[in-house]
């Protein structure tokens, strides 16, 4: 008699404030799913850090909980991918595991002095990684941890210490240390990884001074990463995707022809418009990176980053508390006329693309003794429609240009801020009826890794739209209003200067 077990993928969807763990069927039906959010550290101005031990707790107890859930209906998990926020850095004992340090997260800003003392050597790394010289990047991170932490860079030398992203850690987690591992998107991120050969680049290395045998081996986007331990999840099960969140997003939105776009609003909103197989360089500011990588060919992405996004809203409710639950600003937001006033550049951790501003900070403009917490959060929410729009702007003045924008992230199931972003990118916003996309991107790697899909084709075959928002704004008030937008942004950026 023919089996007629289910099976089905696991995603770990290791994020900026949460850890979530996600078992998928084949159609993308999310069957089970784990989340807990863990602790953001503020130890001084600028500077943002994660707990590597609350990481990796919080997503072994969520990968436990959705794995179990799927057994008990039935299901069996094959195999495993692996999403993660990019740029994060980690460094351990290759002896203990233990990190020296906790986890500088990507939008700490203390290494701005280091990029400015190498300077001189931003047209290498521009050249050969496609990115710029910024504190987002994880080379600086490295650097920084070697310098500051007692006996660390004696140990590098020795060879003694590992440099992960959050996926290379979580991997050697997970297999007992058995797997030294990362794929080419996170590697992509680091500063340190030259995306025309497909290799660490020694070069890089000596200008961030960093050894090479803290580096991981570099593997495809879906590729045998090894297998989690029985010990540690109670299955041994292999581990065959792994991608960066964003990357893992444009995978899960099956941009897979060049031209095809996703923005994904998160913490931050990152927009990646594939490119095929030519690596654009953007002079306008944008990063050229690695889209997904697979059986040894590379999909490059002309990428813009924003570096706050639902973040802008986080503050609003546990900054300065004027709202309770994020789902309070649509709402709030439909209170208001397009002639409220108020606008909001959130620069909590710099501007990113297309400024690359790490010294601009939070601003706010227009504020009266009429203002209420709903111009503070419908200003929040614009200002994402804002930055997408100067991100593509800045595409389509590369040369690159989209007819439409896949939308996903928490953020997107705000009908008012998919139309707000649709009135000013003047083109269609179409959101998944899936709409974990950066989960989803890592579970179709593993299982296209897994031969539980045959191709790109079959992977593509179970997208579904859930909704379209088409452009209806009058074009003299969209004018009007992102001539003020750029005065603000001007504005914010001449102070920090």
């Amino acid at each position: 008699m023919a089996s007629t077990e289910q099976i089905g993928i696991l995603s770990i969807d290791q994020g900026t404030t949460s850890s979530r763990a996600i078992v998928f069927l084949k159609d993308g039906t999310q069957l089970t799913s784990a989340q807990q959010e863990f602790t953001q550290h503020y130890p001084e101005n600028g500077w943002v850090e994660h707990d590597p031990e609350e990481i990796w707790e919080t997503s072994l107890a969520v990968s436990k909980d959705a794995i179990a859930a799927a057994n008990a209906k039935g299901v069996r998990v094959a195999c495993i991918g692996i999403t993660n926020q990019r740029e994060t850095t980690l460094v351990w004992n290759k002896n203990t595991g233990k990190a020296i340090y906790n986890a500088i997260v990507w939008q700490d800003r203390r290494t701005a002095s280091i990029c400015e003392g190498i300077s001189a050597h931003l047209d290498t790394v521009r050249n050969k990684t496609g990115l710029l010289l910024d504190p987002y990047f994880s080379a600086t991170k490295i650097a920084w941890i070697l310098d500051h932490v007692d006996g660390a860079r004696e140990l590098a030398e020795k060879g003694e210490l590992a440099f992960g992203t959050v996926d290379t850690f979580l991997t050697w987690r997970l297999t007992q240390g058995q797997s030294f591992v990362t794929d080419a998107t996170n590697a992509s991120r680091t500063n340190l990884y030259n995306i025309h050969s497909g290799e660490w680049d020694d070069e890089l290395l000596d200008i961030f001074n960093v050894p090479r045998s803290m580096l991981p081996e570099v593997k495809d986007c879906a590729d045998d990463f090894g297998s989690a331990s029985i010990d540690v999840l109670g299955h041994s099960i292999p581990i065959t995707g792994i991608a960066g969140d964003q990357q893992a997003a444009l995978f899960g939105q099956c941009c897979f022809e060049a031209g095809e776009l996703k923005s994904t609003y998160g913490t931050g909103c990152f927009a990646l418009l594939n490119t095929g197989n030519t690596a654009v360089t953007s002079t306008h500011k944008l990063l050229t990176t690695v889209g997904y990588q697979l059986k040894g060919k590379t999909t490059y992405a002309l990428e813009g980053a924003i570096f706050t996004a639902g973040a802008n809203i986080q503050w609003l409710r546990d900054g300065i508390r004027v709202i309770e639950h994020a789902k309070e600003t649509k709402a709030l937001a439909e209170s208001l006329s397009y002639e409220h006033g108020v606008f909001m550049v959130p620069g909590f951790a710099g501007l990113g693309a297309p400024h690359w501003n790490p010294n601009a900070r939070a601003s706010l403009f227009g504020m009266t003794r009429d203002t209420t917490k709903a111009h503070l959060a419908r200003a929040g929410l614009e200002a994402v429609c804002y930055q997408t729009l100067d991100l593509l702007t800045a595409m389509h003045n590369d040369g690159m240009a989209s007819k439409n924008v896949w939308v996903d992230g928490g953020m997107v199931g705000n009908d008012w801020l998919c139309q707000f972003l649709a009135d000013m990118l003047d083109m269609q916003v179409q959101r998944p009826k899936i709409m974990e996309s950066t989960a989803l991107g890592a579970a179709y790697l593993a299982g296209l890794q897994h031969g539980i899909y045959d191709s790109l084709e079959d992977i593509a075959s179970h997208k579904q739209i859930e909704k379209q928002f088409s452009p209806k704004l009058d074009a003299t008030i969209r004018e009007k209003l992102i001539k003020k937008w750029t005065k603000t942004v001007d504005a914010t950026l001449s102070f920090a200067s």
